[in-house]
């Protein structure tokens, strides 16, 4: 979810040379990071004057055992009037290491006051149709029409289609925001590789040496709605990987800018897939 965040029908997601890729792809890799965040652009009436927020990523796994991810994202608006605005979204999800399965649980508090929260398990069919039992915010079972990614296999399909020098992704996405009912689909564009040491001194680390990066941009849409202006656009990083790093989420109005300020590296567990 960094989204937040990290994010179906994939070009290049059953490809010879795709296919080829996975099989000797580096793992994704056990990690935390923190990102700072601060007010890069700002424009329009109903944009903030100042903002600021951390945002703080848990991800550990393989392809064997499933995904854990847990992510957090404090931010503070502060508007050209009225008083300052205060968001705090929290989510947790397990994925299949086969990409059929996604549970998770998003509360989302605005102003210390209000928690909405979202808790529910989706699932894949063999006809390529996604079933999604939802316990809040009410009692739901309903279908999508896919293919449809989660968001680790969406994050392993980038770095796939970029391990393969392919610049675009087409993708559906599920991963359990909003209401918990919505897919979204994104196109992503990925720019050259590089293997140049950061900026950031934290990612200056022997674990990323030498390891190619590219940098990616994913844009959000409501269904069918491709041909229209994006809800919001991610940018960053992406390591080969998946560890991210120069964060910009743009919403239309305002751009955040993520500086990573803390990263650390565990072991990732052993898997033969």
């Amino acid at each position: 979810m960094i989204s937040l965040r990290v994010l179906a029908a994939a070009i290049c997601a059953a490809t010879p040379v795709g296919q080829a890729f996975a099989e000797r792809a580096l793992p994704l890799a056990n990690h935390r990071a923190v990102y700072d965040l601060s007010l890069l652009k700002s424009s329009g009436a109903k944009a903030p004057a100042q903002a600021r927020g951390r945002i703080a990523f848990d991800f550990s796994g393989s392809a064997c055992e499933g995904y854990v991810q847990n992510f957090r994202q404090i931010t503070e608006l502060q508007p050209s009037e009225g008083a300052t605005k205060l968001s705090d979204m929290r989510s947790a999800t397990f994925e299949g290491g086969d990409g059929a399965e996604f549970r998770f649980k998003v509360e989302t508090k605005v102003d210390n006051s209000r928690t909405d929260e979202v808790d529910g398990k989706a699932k894949k069919s063999a006809d390529a149709r996604l079933a999604i039992d939802l316990a809040k915010p009410k009692r739901t079972r309903l279908e999508l029409s896919g293919p449809m990614l989660f968001p680790t296999e969406h994050l392993r399909k980038i770095v796939e289609t970029a391990a393969a020098g392919e610049q675009l992704l087409e993708a559906r996405v599920f991963d359990g925001t909003g209401d918990g009912e919505k897919a979204f689909d994104t196109l992503t564009v990925i720019g050259k590789p590089t293997t140049e040491p950061p900026q950031e001194k934290v990612a200056r680390v022997n674990a990323l040496n030498n390891i190619r990066r590219w940098p990616v941009a994913i844009s959000y849409f409501e269904l069918g709605k491709k041909d229209g202006q994006p809800i919001y656009v991610l940018s960053f990083d992406l390591y080969e990987n998946g560890v991210s790093r120069a964060l910009k989420l743009d919403y239309g109005d305002f751009v955040l800018r993520g500086d990573m300020t803390d990263l650390v590296l565990q072991p990732t567990p052993t898997c033969k897939k």
